[in-house]
């Protein structure tokens, strides 16, 4: 299967899974059996939760970020607390199908769950997910919780404007979206080709008439259309784009820092897409399971993510990487109105072509 058709396959196979499992997270609740683990607040919490994720001996975890990053994570929670851990590492499609195969199937074996949080959503949706309580949240920015707090983030990817500081002066950088329709930038504008949630997300904060107008100048500009984040920001680094309005800021800070004529800038509205982290309703290891979670959210499972070249959730550890008002895309985006958004997408930006999405 090629990439453009196991993509399709993917969010398809996204929406087959979250459809019904919106019926299923409104309908009444399986009972918990680990309530008493997961909201527990006493003075001792650290205490029991290390000796019983002792007893347990593992935690499993399935997530989307690569081993070069999950790595050192989980060998510095290895080395403070002396439990193994198990990890199963896939793209954040294929981490929810096999997370949903084996809950329904009712041969649960893994404890946490780290991915994008539309897959996280349908995992909620599904009822994998159980709510849970951490004294880390007093650290972790407003807009890392869902309202129903079943999972919550653990870094950023965050949309910014990117451009070459050879090609784009001082005094040209837009402080506004609206500063993107300027004239000196028809041609020269770069696009990652599908940010459909960025898209609609930036819509419904504009008001869908407006936004909508906004976009169609937009793409009156010419833009050059790429597929990958990564790849976006290498082009304007490399001076073939000279600006984007929706690159990631740690790609930037990646080549930015390498000595490359790039930098970037957040401007309102910015918008983040989160990788959140949840613990299983029937964890076989409930009491690793919340220890993990509590470290990879600490200031301490934090720093690792960061010196990853990650953008970190906890406003506990000092990232200019995130040192601006944002907010995060709805998963409601991807899950419940992804024709929507795609289809106006391709129309303005794709001429109709089919949308191939960089979850990287």
């Amino acid at each position: 299967m090629n990439i453009i058709a196991r993509r399709t396959f993917n969010r398809a196979l996204l929406g087959v899974l979250a459809a019904p499992a919106l019926a299923r997270a409104q309908s009444k609740p399986q009972p918990s059996p680990h309530r008493g683990i997961y909201m527990l607040e006493s003075a001792d919490r650290q205490m029991r939760l290390l000796a019983g994720a002792k007893r347990e001996g593992l935690v499993v975890l399935y997530t989307s970020l690569n081993t070069q990053d999950s790595g050192p994570l989980t060998a510095a929670f290895e080395k403070k607390f002396g439990v193994k851990t198990q990890i199963w590492r896939a793209a954040s499609e294929r981490v929810l199908q096999r997370a949903v195969t084996e809950a329904r199937a009712g041969r649960v074996g893994f404890d946490v769950i780290e991915t994008n949080a539309p897959e996280m959503e349908a995992m909620y949706r599904e009822q994998v997910l159980d709510e849970f309580k951490s004294p880390m949240f007093a650290e972790l920015a407003p807009a890392s919780f869902p309202r129903h707090r079943h999972y919550v983030a653990t870094r950023f990817n965050f949309f910014t404007i990117g451009y070459n500081t050879n090609l784009v002066k001082p005094e040209e950088v837009p402080n506004s979206y609206q500063d993107l329709l300027h004239p000196r930038f028809v041609g020269r504008i770069g696009m990652e080709a599908g940010d459909v949630d960025w898209f609609g997300a930036m819509v419904k904060h504009m008001g869908e008439q407006q936004g909508l107008a906004y976009f169609r100048k937009l793409a009156s500009m010419k833009p050059l259309m790429r597929t990958g984040h990564t790849l976006v920001g290498q082009l304007v680094s490399s001076g073939e784009i000279p600006i984007a309005p929706n690159i990631y800021n740690h790609n930037a800070e990646r080549l930015l820092v390498q000595g490359a004529p790039i930098k970037w800038k957040a401007i309102a509205p910015t918008f983040g897409r989160a990788n959140s982290i949840g613990v299983v309703r029937r964890s076989p290891h409930p009491h690793a399971a919340m220890l993990f979670t509590d470290f990879m959210l600490s200031k301490e499972g934090q720093t690792v993510l960061k010196a990853r070249n990650r953008v970190p959730s906890s406003r506990a550890v000092d990232s200019h990487l995130n040192d601006f008002p944002f907010t995060t895309i709805d998963p409601i985006i991807t899950l419940d109105e992804d024709a929507k958004w795609s289809k106006l997408w391709s129309d303005l930006f794709l001429r109709g072509q089919r949308v191939v999405r960089d979850n990287g």
